[in-house]
């Protein structure tokens, strides 16, 4: 919203007809949304530890847009190390490659 109030990003803010804000998902809704991302992406596997759950809601705060970033690096992260889960520590390390 700030970001849209300056006036250089005026002639966006003005074409844009409906706003609206996402608040972050609940610690508890996290497995299930990840479940479901990872089924649409073709798997129905496990593929977080429960360490990684709490690193990963730690570091998005439950946002989604965060949520899917940092879970897609972090799969990236375990599969370079040939990991079979991701871990807090694959975690950690994605969000270190974010800055």
């Amino acid at each position: 919203r700030r970001r849209l109030s300056l006036s250089v990003h005026e002639p966006l803010a003005q074409r844009l007809v409906v706003r609206y804000h996402i608040s972050g998902l609940a610690k508890e809704e996290l497995l299930p949304y990840l479940k479901h991302r990872l089924e649409l992406a073709g798997t129905q596997m496990d593929l977080f530890e429960q360490p990684a759950l709490e690193a990963l809601f730690q570091a998005t705060n439950g946002l989604p847009r965060k949520i899917n970033l940092l879970a897609h690096l972090s799969l990236n992260v375990a599969a370079l190390q040939n990991a079979q889960l991701v871990s807090a520590e694959h975690i950690l390390t994605a969000v270190e490659e974010t800055g």
